[in-house]
C-alpha cells in the first residue's frame, strides 16, 4: 500500500501511461494514475531531437509538466498498484536507442526534480536511477489495540517495538509506526537506528546562519565567531548599546500609542453610548463625572488585591483614595460582554440624576477601559443581608430594622414618583442595601433598573434578577410595573421579621419564605416564624409590620399591592407611634444599638406574637382600617 507521497511518472514523446490497480471483486482494474507526456521542438536532451527528458525548468518551477518530454500525476494514499501500461506513436516501438524509449515509473515526489538536474550534468540513463517509493506500513500483530476513539498507545509499545532511544511511535494504518525524532533520520525499530542529521551540511541552513554553525543532537545554532564578539564589544559596543536603547524607546513609544488609541476608541464608544441613554431623558453628564483610568489605578495601588472589598461572578469592588481625598469603591467588571457594558452604562445614566440621602451616591465613572468602570461613595458597614444573617441569636435591634425598613421605603418612593422619569430599581434585596457606619441605609446596584415613562404604567421586558426576590406576576407576564419593586421590598420586610434567607429557606411542607409566611399570617400564627430576638423588642407594632409586609407580598394580584408611598406612610405612623416601654419591657437605653431590656417578671418566654395579636382588638384594627384604607382587603382577607 502506497502513501500519500507517490506520484506515476511517465516520460517519452506523445505517450499516454496509466497505472492500474489491484481488482479486489475479479472485474476490470481501476485506474489509479494516468498521465499524457509530449516533447516540444528543439528541447531534448542535447539539442538534436535525441530522446525525450528536458532539463530546463519551467517557468511555473518544477520539471514534468506534460510538455517537456515528461510528465506526472499524483497517486491517491491506500492504493495498491498492480501494473502499468503505455500507448506510444509507432516509430518508437523497436528503437533500441534508450533515449527513444518511453518508461513509466512510481516514485516518491520530487524526485524527479532531482533527476533532471543530475541528468543535465551526467546525460546518464535513468533507468539506472534509483526510483524509490513511500510506503504505508504498520506492525498490526502482537501488539493490543487500544479502546476505539481513545487515541492513546499502550505504555508498553515503545520499548518493545520502537528500539532506538532517539524514536517514537504512533498509531496509524490499523497498526503502529515507530520513526525518528524530528533532527534525527534512520531506522527507529533498532538499537540506534535514527543518527543524528548534521544540519550544518544542509547548503541552506549554512547560509541563512550568520556565524558559525554548530550542530547539536536533534538540532543546531548559529554561534557568532569569537573574535567577532570582541570586535564587537571594543569598537561597537556604544553604538549597539545606543542601537539597542533605541529599539526599547521605539517599542515602548508603539505601546504607548496603541493603549493611547485603545483607550479612546472605549472612551468614544462608551460615551457615546451613555450620552444616548441620557439624551433620551434630557439630560447629560458633567465633564467632571468623567474620571482617567490614571486616577483610578494610583488611587487602587494599580488595582492591588489588597485594595479588594469584594469578589463576584461579575466582577471586583475596590477601594480607593481619589486626588481630592474622597474615599471611594470602584466597581470593575470582569465579563467583557456586551449585557455587562449595557448595565454598567445603565446605571451610570440612572444615578447620575438621583440626588438622595438614601441612595448610594454615583463620583463619577471611567469610559477608558472595555466595561466601564463606576466610582461611588465608600460605605463602611457592610449589606444588610450580611447584618440580619449573621451567626450569632441577636443582629439588627427592632427598632434600627424598623428606621431601615422606613428609609427603603422612602428611597424607592423616590424613585417611583420623585425623579422627572420613575424609575423602577427592577433588584431589591438585601444584598443591595449598604449601611454606613450609624446604619444608615444606602440602595445600591441600579444596573438593572428601567425608566418608565409618565403616560405608562409599565413596560414589557426580558424577565432577571435574583430568585427570591423576584415578583411571580412579572415572571408569568413579563410586564415590569412598580408593584414589582413593591413585592422584592415586602420579600424584604418578611427577612427583617424573620432573619430567613429568601432564597434558601423551604418549609416542612416545602413551600417558601413567602408562601410559608402568608399561610402562618393567615392562621395568625407567625410566632413560629417570627425571629424571637423581634418578638421581645417589638411587642404589638410587629403584627402591624407583618400586614404590611403580607400585603406588598400578595401573590395573586399584583395591583392590590399598596404603592410605595402607602407603605412608606405606614413605617413612618409605626416609627412615630413607638412607645418607650414594649410588650412589658423597658428599655434602658433606647437610642443605642447594644440595648438592654429589664423585665418585670422572668416569665418573658411566654409571650409571643400570637399573645400580641390576640391583644389586638376589633377596635385597634378598625383605627388601624382608618388610618391607612389599603389594609382593608388584607385585614378582612
Amino acid at each position: 500500500m502506497l502513501s500519500a507521497k507517490n506520484e506515476f511518472v511517465v516520460s517519452g514523446c506523445d505517450v499516454n501511461g496509466t497505472l492500474y490497480g489491484k481488482d479486489i471483486n475479479g472485474g476490470h482494474a481501476n485506474v489509479i494514475s494516468n498521465c499524457f507526456s509530449t516533447c516540444r521542438s528543439g528541447s531534448l536532451v542535447g539539442g538534436h531531437g535525441a530522446g525525450p527528458l528536458v532539463p530546463t525548468q519551467s517557468q511555473g518551477g518544477g520539471y514534468c509538466i506534460g510538455n517537456d518530454g515528461c510528465c506526472r500525476s499524483p497517486i491517491p494514499a491506500g492504493s495498491t498498484p498492480d501494473h502499468m501500461e503505455i500507448v506510444m506513436p509507432n516509430q518508437f516501438v523497436n528503437t533500441s536507442q534508450w533515449e527513444l524509449q518511453p518508461f513509466t515509473l512510481i516514485t516518491e515526489e520530487g524526485l524527479t526534480d532531482h533527476w533532471y538536474i543530475i541528468l543535465n550534468r551526467t546525460n546518464s540513463n535513468p533507468s539506472s536511477m534509483n526510483s524509490g517509493m513511500v510506503l504505508w506500513w504498520a506492525v498490526k500483530q502482537g501488539f493490543p489495540m487500544p479502546a476505539s476513539n481513545s487515541g492513546q498507545c499502550p505504555g508498553n509499545i515503545a520499548s518493545r517495538l520502537c528500539k532506538s532511544e532517539n524514536g517514537d511511535f504512533r498509531q496509524q494504518n490499523g497498526g503502529y509506526t515507530c520513526y525518528c525524532h524530528k533532527g534525527y533520520q534512520g531506522n527507529a525499530y533498532i538499537d540506534d537506528g535514527c543518527q543524528d542529521i548534521n544540519e550544518c551540511n544542509n547548503v541552506t541552513v549554512r547560509n541563512s546562519c550568520f556565524g558559525d554553525c554548530n550542530n547539536l543532537p536533534g538540532h543546531f545554532e548559529c554561534r557568532c565567531p569569537k573574535g567577532i564578539i570582541i570586535g564587537l564589544s571594543v569598537s561597537s559596543g556604544p553604538t549597539l548599546l545606543l542601537l539597542v536603547l533605541g529599539i526599547i524607546l521605539v517599542l515602548r513609544k508603539v505601546k504607548r500609542n496603541g493603549t493611547k488609541v485603545l483607550k479612546q476608541k472605549y472612551f468614544k464608544q462608551n460615551r457615546g453610548q451613555l450620552l444616548q441613554q441620557l439624551v433620551s431623558q434630557n439630560a447629560d453628564i458633567a465633564e467632571r463625572m468623567i474620571i482617567p483610568l490614571v486616577e483610578l489605578a494610583k488611587a487602587t495601588n494599580n488595582f492591588d488585591k489588597a485594595r479588594e472589598l469584594g469578589r463576584g461572578g461579575h466582577g471586583t469592588v475596590y477601594k480607593g483614595i481619589l486626588l481630592d481625598l474622597n474615599v471611594v469603591a470602584i466597581k470593575r467588571s470582569k465579563i467583557t460582554v456586551q449585557k455587562e457594558i449595557d448595565e454598567f452604562i445603565n446605571e451610570v445614566a440612572i444615578l447620575s440624576q438621583i440626588n438622595h440621602r438614601n441612595v448610594v451616591k454615583l463620583f463619577g465613572c471611567c469610559l477608558e477601559t472595555e466595561v466601564p468602570l463606576l466610582v461611588y461613595e465608600f460605605i463602611s458597614n457592610g449589606t444588610l443581608y450580611h447584618h440580619l444573617h449573621v451567626e450569632r441569636p441577636r443582629s439588627l435591634s427592632w427598632r434600627n430594622r424598623l428606621r431601615i425598613a422606613a428609609e427603603i421605603a422612602t428611597s424607592i418612593t423616590y424613585l417611583h414618583s420623585a425623579v422627572s422619569t420613575p424609575i423602577i430599581h427592577r433588584d431589591i434585596k438585601s444584598s443591595n442595601i449598604l449601611l454606613d457606619d450609624t446604619l444608615t441605609t444606602k440602595v445600591s446596584d441600579f444596573g438593572a433598573s428601567r425608566y418608565i415613562p409618565v403616560d405608562k404604567s409599565g413596560l414589557t421586558t426580558r424577565v432577571q434578577r435574583t430568585f427570591g426576590y423576584l415578583d411571580p406576576i412579572y415572571f408569568q407576564t413579563n410586564r415590569l410595573t412598580e408593584k414589582s419593586d413593591v413585592y422584592s421590598f415586602g420579600v424584604i420586610l418578611v427577612e427583617l421579621l424573620t432573619r430567613k434567607k429568601p432564597f434558601l429557606y423551604q418549609s416542612l411542607e416545602g413551600g417558601g419564605l413567602v408562601s410559608h409566611f402568608l399561610d402562618l399570617h393567615a392562621e395568625r400564627n407567625l410566632d413560629q416564624m417570627i425571629d424571637l430576638q423581634v418578638i421581645e423588642e417589638g411587642g404589638e407594632e410587629v403584627q402591624e409590620f407583618s400586614t404590611l409586609a403580607a400585603s406588598c407580598i400578595n401573590l395573586l394580584r399584583g395591583d392590590e399591592r399598596p404603592t410605595m408611598r402607602q407603605v412608606e406612610h405606614t413605617l413612618e405612623g409605626l416609627r412615630a407611634s413607638k412607645m418607650p416601654k414594649n410588650n412589658g419591657m423597658v428599655a434602658a437605653d433606647s437610642e443605642n444599638e447594644n440595648v438592654e431590656f429589664s423585665y418585670p417578671s422572668s416569665s418573658r418566654k411566654g409571650q409571643g406574637i400570637e399573645k400580641s395579636s390576640r391583644r389586638h382588638s376589633l377596635e385597634q384594627e378598625m383605627v388601624m382600617s382608618a388610618r391607612y384604607p389599603w389594609l382593608d382587603r388584607v385585614l378582612c382577607a
